[in-house]
């Protein structure tokens, strides 16, 4: 398992996503993934199944770099404000990873997004948690997958910003 340094520096990259997505920086959330990420965003029962069916899957760098643009550039939708809370992360393995760079950590933490339109009452946007698998590239920990596994199948609207 993780010593203290490690687990600190797994904590650091889930601030730093969080953070990310709370200030609207995807440009920075995009460099918090690995130069193969995978994002996924799926309903429980489907994860539960194992079933392929996702709101949303990302496989590369370049769909993440364009997911980012999309949100800044292009995407049109009511303005909003998303805050994300993440719990502290559960290390659940850490092994040699099959590249044989480093290990591989893998995670799982509950989350919550909330979402403020500017004339309402905040809402719970949607909860879940997070499995994550992380590596470390050029001396700093990245996802190298995230799936985000939403506890319902009904989700307010579009998913717009990253959960």
């Amino acid at each position: 398992m993780p010593d203290n340094f490690e687990l600190n520096r797994i904590a650091q990259l889930y601030a730093s996503y969080e953070r990310a997505i709370n200030q609207r920086e995807f440009e920075a959330w995009v460099d918090l993934f690995s130069s193969e990420p995978y994002y996924r965003i799926t309903a429980r029962e489907n994860f539960e199944k194992n079933l392929p069916l996702s709101t949303l899957v990302l496989s590369s760098k370049g769909m993440m770099k364009d997911r980012a643009y999309g949100i800044t550039q292009t995407i049109f939708h009511d303005p909003y404000h998303q805050r994300n809370i993440t719990g502290l992360p559960f290390v659940s393995s850490v092994e040699d990873s099959a590249s044989g760079k480093g290990r591989l950590v893998q995670c799982e933490a509950n989350f919550s997004a909330f979402r403020t339109k500017l004339d309402k009452l905040s809402e719970v946007f949607c909860v879940g948690r997070y499995f994550d698998e992380i590596v470390e590239e050029d001396g700093a920990l990245k996802f190298a997958k995230r799936v985000c596994v939403i506890d319902s199948e009904m989700i307010p609207n579009a998913i717009i910003y990253p959960i």
